[in-house]
């Protein structure tokens, strides 16, 4: 060789764009992917920089992932998407009037699992308003379904109904009155705290008479009866209350 450095300048350009040639195609986009390994590389300059779309046009399922092993999973997805991003790690989107999405399990005691690091984070939203068909929600506003009962409804519901000598004649959740003058009573509710409650007195007499209630303590309230033609007349009167907690 008449001039051996022209030549190993040729080599060392030849060599530096075979070299760079795989990252300047940005992220091994346009080769096959390789089964069994990471694609396109361990690599994280090699990462893809564009979607990846597959499109079918076939009438079942335009791909399918699974795995045949007893305590293996389908599909992972992952993704860095944070707040207030649109993005979601996996979207389904029916383009159409059929469903978005489907689960279904062949066996076992739960069809599936939302989980968040934030354990007061809402498990999902959404903007439709029909009933789900089979939902069967155990707490609704931080309440167990037994607090819903009709029980537990009608504990908070007392009422009593007074004869106009001031005898109980029938209740919930009080266990008595007293007449202490012409057309004033107290009604108790022992087990109940009934300040914060609503009450309504309604007279039950032949003759008209109305009556007011006003609260006593937080466990009684007085109950007042008068003619109809005289609001400042008592009458003894025979009086059914309510009051709602």
């Amino acid at each position: 060789m008449r001039n051996p450095g022209k030549y190993l300048l040729a080599a060392a350009v030849v060599t530096s764009i075979l070299v760079a040639a795989p990252l300047a195609m940005g992220a091994g986009e346009g080769k096959p992917l390789d089964g069994g390994a990471r694609n396109p590389s361990d690599d994280a300059r090699q990462n893809y920089t564009r979607e990846t779309e597959i499109i079918a046009n076939v009438a079942t399922y335009g791909t399918r992932q699974s795995n045949k092993h007893p305590q293996g999973g389908g599909a992972i997805y992952g993704c860095r998407a944070t707040a207030p991003s649109a993005n979601t790690c996996v979207r389904a989107s029916n383009l159409s009037n059929g469903q978005a999405f489907s689960f279904s399990s062949q066996g076992g005691a739960q069809v599936g699992r939302i989980e968040s690091g934030n354990r007061n984070a809402a498990p999902f939203t959404t903007n439709a308003t029909g009933v789900a068909t089979g939902l069967n929600a155990d707490k609704v506003d931080g309440k167990d379904a037994s607090d819903l009962t009709s029980d537990a409804v009608q504990a908070a519901n007392l009422y009593a109904t007074v004869s106009a000598a001031g005898n109980v004649v029938s209740n919930r959740g009080s266990n008595g009155a007293a007449r202490d003058a012409a057309g004033v009573y107290r009604v108790s509710f022992p087990n109940t705290n009934i300040t914060q409650c609503a009450y309504t007195a309604t007279a039950a007499s032949a003759t008209p008479v109305i009556a007011t209630v006003e609260p006593v303590n937080e466990h009684q309230v007085r109950v007042r009866t008068f003619t109809q033609a005289d609001t400042e007349t008592a009458a003894d009167s025979p009086f059914h209350l309510t009051v709602t907690c």
